[in-house]
C-alpha cells in the first residue's frame, strides 16, 4: 500500500509538471478563484468594520432630571454595565452636561448669556447605553422604566429616553446588517459554484489529454482508485500552487490599497488586517485549493473510469 501510495504521488507530480501548457493554464483558473475568494474575505471583513463603526454610533441615552440623585443614577450604570446585552455605558454628569452645552455653543453668544442669567445649571446627568446588538434597544429601555430605584421617592428621575427618535435609525441599521449578511453569504455561494465549474472544466480538459493512458490502466487491471490517484495529486498540487501564488498577491497589492486608500475606506487598512489575520487566509486558501483541486479532478476522471 505504501509503495502504491508513493507512486500515485510520484506520477500526478511528474504528470503536473510533464503537461507544462495545461498545468499552467489550470493553476491560472484556480488562481484567479483563489483570489475572488480572498476579495470575498477582504470585503467581508470591511463591511464587517463599516457596519461595526457605524453602530458603535448610535445609542440610546437616558435623560434624568436635575434633582435626581447621582448615586441612584451610577448605581443603574453599574446594573446596566452587567447585562449580557450591553456594551458600555458613558455617564455624564450635570456640570458635564453643561460644559458639552457651552462647548456645543462658543459661537452662539446670545444663548451663552441667557444661560448665564439663570444663574442655575438646568441640564440634568445622562447615560448613554450602546448595545452588542441593535434589535436589543428595546429591551434595555425596558429594563430601564421598570428600575424601581429611579422611582422610590413616587416620582421618576428620568426625564425623557430618547430611543423613539432614534428608533428608525436603529430600525435601518439593523435592517442594514442583516441585508448585508445575507447578500455577502449569497455573493460566496454564487462565486464558490462558479469557481468550482470553471476550475472543473480546466482539469477535465488536462484529464481528456490522458485519456488513452487512462484506457491502457484500466486494460492491464489497474483498479479505480490506483487510476484516479496521480489525477487528484496533480489537481491538488494546482490547488496548493494557486493558493500561494494568490497570498504572494496579495501581499503587495493589499499592501498598496491600504497605504493609499485606507482614509477612503474609512479608517480600514488592507495590509494591517491581511498580516494580522494571515494565518486564517492562508488555512482558508490552502484548504480551498486542496478541496478544489482533489474534487475537480475526482469528477474529471470519473466518466473515464464507467463501464
Amino acid at each position: 500500500m505504501i509503495t502504491a501510495f508513493k507512486r500515485v504521488v510520484s506520477n500526478g507530480s511528474k504528470n503536473f509538471f510533464r503537461s507544462g501548457a495545461v498545468s499552467f493554464a489550470t493553476v491560472l483558473i484556480m488562481t484567479v478563484t483563489m483570489i475572488i475568494i480572498g476579495l470575498l474575505m477582504f470585503l467581508s471583513a470591511l463591511l464587517t468594520y463599516t457596519l461595526d463603526a457605524v453602530q458603535s454610533k448610535v445609542d440610546v441615552s437616558v435623560y434624568f432630571t436635575t434633582n435626581a440623585d447621582e448615586g441612584t443614577i451610577l448605581n443603574l450604570k453599574d446594573k446596566l454595565v452587567q447585562l449580557p446585552q450591553v456594551a458600555d455605558v458613558t455617564y455624564t454628569s450635570r456640570d458635564q452636561a453643561l460644559q458639552q452645552f457651552r462647548e456645543r455653543h462658543a459661537s452662539d453668544q446670545l444663548t451663552l448669556n441667557a444661560l448665564d442669567e439663570l444663574g442655575t445649571n438646568p441640564l440634568g446627568a445622562s447615560l448613554a447605553i450602546r448595545a452588542k446588538d441593535p434589535t436589543q434597544y428595546q429591551s434595555i429601555v425596558d429594563y430601564v422604566n421598570n428600575d424601581a430605584d429611579l422611582s422610590a421617592g413616587g416620582t421618576s428621575m428620568i426625564d425623557h429616553i430618547n430611543y423613539e427618535q432614534n428608533k428608525g435609525i436603529i430600525n435601518r441599521l439593523t435592517s442594514v446588517i442583516n441585508a448585508t449578511e445575507q447578500a455577502g453569504l449569497v455573493i460566496v455561494i454564487i462565486f464558490a459554484i462558479a469557481s468550482t465549474i470553471i476550475t472543473l472544466a480546466t482539469v477535465r480538459l488536462a484529464i481528456y489529454s490522458s485519456r488513452d493512458e487512462i484506457a491502457v490502466m484500466r486494460l492491464v487491471g489497474a483498479s479505480n482508485a490506483y487510476i484516479r490517484g496521480p489525477f487528484i495529486v496533480t489537481g491538488i498540487l494546482g490547488g496548493v500552487l494557486s493558493a500561494l501564488i494568490a497570498m504572494i498577491v496579495f501581499a503587495p497589492v493589499s499592501w498598496y490599497v491600504g497605504t493609499n486608500l485606507s482614509a477612503w475606506l474609512g479608517g480600514f487598512n488592507l495590509f494591517t488586517y491581511y498580516m494580522s489575520h494571515i494565518l486564517e487566509f492562508a488555512a482558508v486558501l490552502f484548504g480551498s485549493g486542496f478541496l478544489l483541486g482533489s474534487f475537480a479532478s475526482y469528477l474529471g476522471v470519473r466518466r473515464y473510469l464507467r463501464a
